[in-house]
């Protein structure tokens, strides 16, 4: 089956704050970075550390919730001049076939690490930072996108 596609910019960077949030070690960080905040609430409540300490707990949440969801999505979209792109891809059995204007490369199934998937679009992993964003509403119909999407499950194990 051959899907054509580019990509819109509010879709992409959804796609790369999904990305970000599911890596373990940013999930390592949010939850660090909470429990701090909390204990330094109740320690606020309590009088225990001055109100300052809370303050700066809070506003390293803040950071680094900015960060991921606004700063670090951008700089990779403004990056990546893979995204003004417009492709041509060709999901068949044995492997992948992606084309452009200035050429064509195919993946075999096994050079996928794993994949993922996002509201709009499905995410092929070739290992756990370099990854390849398919488009959702690149295919025609509901049974051709269940079709890849069993394609996805059968061909790359997680």
């Amino acid at each position: 089956m051959v899907i054509q596609f580019g990509y819109e910019k509010k879709q992409v960077l959804q796609a790369l704050r999904y990305h970000f949030i599911t890596r373990p070690e940013i999930k390592i960080l949010l939850i660090v970075v909470n429990v701090f905040t909390i204990i330094s609430a109740a320690l606020v409540y309590l009088h225990k550390i001055q109100p300052l300490s809370f303050l700066i707990f809070s506003f390293l949440w803040f950071l680094l919730l900015i960060t991921i969801w606004k700063f670090l999505p951008a700089g990779i979209y403004k990056k990546s001049i893979t995204f003004q792109d417009h492709f041509a891809m060709d999901i068949q059995e044995q492997q992948v076939v992606l084309e452009t204007d200035r050429g064509a490369h195919a993946w075999q199934w096994n050079d996928f690490s794993t994949f993922m998937e996002s509201p709009y679009f499905f995410h092929l992993y070739f290992n756990r930072r370099s990854f390849f964003l398919v488009p959702k509403d690149a295919f025609k119909d509901i049974p051709q996108l269940q079709e890849v999407r069993q394609l996805l499950r059968t061909k790359i194990k997680k």
